[in-house]
This record gives C-alpha cells, sequence and structure tokens, in this order.
C-alpha cells in the first residue's frame, strides 16, 4: 500500500507532534541531571565527603533566605557570611520557625552565585536535601556542611571568584501521611 500525499502529510506532522512531545517530556529531567553534573546555572554539587586539599586561599561565602509567596515559616541564616579556607570542611546553620497553629512541611531549593562557581561548591551534607516539618510554633536551627573545591583557583571564571552566595528558597509542600493526621488532630483540638 503507497501513501499517498495527504496522508504522507498527517504522518508527518504527527510524528513532529510526538517528538516535541517527547523532548518538552524530558527536558525538565535531562535539564535538572545537566545542571547537577556541571553545576551549570550556579546548581552546587552535592558529594559524599570533605576536600582533602586545603589551600592557604580563603573565599567568602554569604547566606540568604528566602520564603516562596505564601509560606507562612520564618527562615534566615543564622550568619550571614563566613570567610572559609578553600577546600576545608565547614558548616553554616538556618533557622526556620513555624508561627501558625498547624504543622507545615516545607523544602528547600538552593542556588549558588556567581554561577561560575556552582561547580565548585561542594555541598556534603544539607536540610534541602530532604522536606522538613516544624509543628505549630517550632523553631529549628538547620545545618549544611560544604567545602569549596580547590579547582576553582585553576578555573578560568572561578579564579576571579572572592565571593559566593548560598541562597535558598523554602516553599511549602504536603504534609507527609503521618503528619496529615496529626494536622487534622489538631484542627480538631482546636475547635
Amino acid at each position: 500500500m503507497a501513501i499517498t500525499g495527504p496522508q504522507k502529510t498527517v504522518l508527518q506532522t504527527v510524528s513532529v507532534v510526538v517528538l516535541m512531545g517527547g523532548l518538552a517530556w524530558a527536558s525538565v529531567p535531562f535539564y535538572d541531571w545537566f545542571c547537577r553534573v556541571t553545576g551549570f546555572g550556579g546548581v552546587p554539587q552535592v558529594v559524599g565527603g570533605g576536600g582533602d586539599n586545603i589551600l592557604d586561599q580563603t573565599i567568602k561565602v554569604r547566606f540568604d533566605g528566602n520564603l516562596n509567596s505564601g509560606m507562612p515559616w520564618s527562615f534566615k541564616p543564622v550568619e550571614r557570611e563566613m570567610e572559609v579556607r578553600i577546600g576545608e570542611t565547614a558548616l553554616a546553620f538556618y533557622e526556620a520557625h513555624n508561627p501558625t497553629d498547624r504543622p507545615i512541611a516545607g523544602q528547600a531549593s538552593y542556588n549558588v552565585t556567581p554561577y561560575s562557581a556552582g561547580a565548585f561548591f561542594d555541598k556534603i551534607d544539607c536540610f534541602c536535601f530532604t522536606e522538613q516539618v516544624l509543628a505549630p510554633g517550632e523553631t529549628v536551627q538547620m545545618p549544611v556542611s560544604f567545602y569549596v573545591d580547590p579547582e576553582i583557583v585553576n578555573d578560568r571564571d572561578g579564579k576571579y571568584v572572592h565571593t559566593i552566595t548560598l541562597s535558598y528558597t523554602f516553599y511549602e509542600i504536603d504534609l507527609p501521611e503521618g503528619y496529615a493526621a496529626l494536622d487534622a488532630e489538631t484542627a480538631t483540638d482546636l475547635n
């Protein structure tokens, strides 16, 4: 059976639509993977341990905390900035407070500026790797353990970076199953 002109056009159009839909579906996970692997867009690297090569050179790290629209918590860095030796593991804390009368779950997204430093800012452990649930009135200090990779001093753009800003934005997410029951109990107790 030969494909005629109109059938060929329909087949080509359907093929293009399917291809474009597949590319659109795959673009978000691919872009996320690409940013995490390369540090593109200021996405810090996630690593398993601290650096072994500690330089005498230091770099200033600034900390920034933000809330997504509608997130009722207060959220801020405990210390606004610190001077760290390149390659040395450092520990910083952020403080979150839930002023409401209900438990709230949150997740933090993060980035590093300038973007050229993203590939060299290595997180060892961070509160942003998991969801956080704060009870009514609860205040917590959440740690982030990191180091700046010594390779930054050899990078074409990175060697000119003297200050890195680590920024988090917390946004509200659905409560995990176990907490949803607690939230219902709290609402019942208030009535």
